[in-house]
């Protein structure tokens, strides 16, 4: 990985077809659909302030995207940055690039609580966020669409 950067909208439809296929695999419970993908990528793009979109670049290439979420954990008593996806192209995958991520958002957003979920079969990510001090927290997660 040569660079991190912010979103812009010219990367809509790369990152729209890695989320498609990062919606479709096994490393994610739900499906999501293009509507809610392009409402992501527009969210990480503009100016709202609950969300940012990166993508990771080898030279010219776009290897990988993530978007975080931003909130207050009462829980923790301090801001909580939401990793929601992080995705790599298959190929650019063991390079390191998550690593330099979670140090990139380590940096930047020092002093808050950083959080994500992972399906339990994604043994190689799981692998990759226990190694960068991630611990498994004793939840359940529940959702309720209205």
């Amino acid at each position: 990985m040569s660079a991190i950067r912010m979103m812009i909208e010219s990367d809509k439809d790369e990152v729209l077809n890695m989320m498609r296929v990062f919606y479709a695999s096994e490393a994610v419970a739900t499906n999501g659909s293009d509507e809610i993908f392009l409402n992501d990528i527009e969210n990480c793009v503009g100016d709202d302030p609950f969300s940012e979109g990166y993508v990771f670049l080898d030279k010219d290439t776009i290897t990988g995207y993530a978007m975080l979420a931003k909130s207050f954990s009462t829980e923790f008593g301090k801001h909580c940055i939401w990793i929601e996806d992080l995705y790599l192209r298959p190929e650019y995958r063991n390079r390191g690039t998550a690593t330099k991520f979670f140090a990139f958002l380590e940096m930047k957003y020092a002093g808050c609580v950083l959080r994500l979920e992972a399906e339990k079969e994604n043994e190689s990510a799981l692998r990759t966020y226990f190694k960068n001090g991630f611990e498994e927290m004793p939840y359940t997660e529940l959702i309720k669409s209205v």
